[in-house]
């Protein structure tokens, strides 16, 4: 989804996408995806209808791409390069060069975290997660997506943790 976001911003703004990093979180289906445009300068001067537009395009580019290949197949470039950016942010951390990518992860309610499963930026190290970014300075319009994006991803999260419950995976 980052990789995605960054590319529509560049698109719209014109801006070098090398210097555009789209903070994207919550989940990873529709409304759970949050692309936070306020934290990206290359954003701070396109109008709210735009900002609305580019997060709907973002909320919904997988399930173009899925339509557009009739059925037969997902946007697999973008899922390989984005899987080579986490890793390359995994292995340099576990190299002692902390590096700081979005991911889904596990979270402690005792940290303040709204869910226990949720994407956040994240900073990798010599030990791997090194600390989980709280999810903070929202415009009042993602503020609004965040609580939205919560709401469904509650709901989503439970219904895994049930199935994950009463479910026996054969090895």
């Amino acid at each position: 989804d980052i990789v995605r976001a960054n590319k529509f911003v560049h698109e719209a703004t014109g801006a070098p996408v090398e210097g555009i990093d789209v903070p994207v979180v919550g989940g990873h289906a529709g409304a759970t995806i949050l692309p936070l445009f306020s934290q990206v300068p290359a954003c701070w001067y396109m109008t709210a209808e735009q900002i609305v537009a580019l997060d709907k395009h973002v909320q919904d580019a997988g399930t173009d791409v899925v339509n557009a290949k009739g059925g037969k197949g997902s946007a697999t470039l973008s899922m390989a390069y984005a899987g080579a950016k986490f890793g390359n942010a995994v292995l340099y951390g576990l190299a002692d060069e902390e590096t700081t990518e979005c991911a889904y992860i596990m979270r402690d309610a005792a940290e303040g975290a709204p869910l226990p499963y949720l994407a956040s930026k994240v900073t990798f190290g010599k030990t791997g997660v090194v600390k989980a970014h709280c999810i903070e300075n929202l415009s009042e319009y993602e503020q609004g997506r965040f609580e939205e994006c919560l709401s469904q991803l509650k709901g989503e999260i439970n219904a895994g943790v049930q199935y994950a419950q009463t479910t026996s995976l054969a090895l």
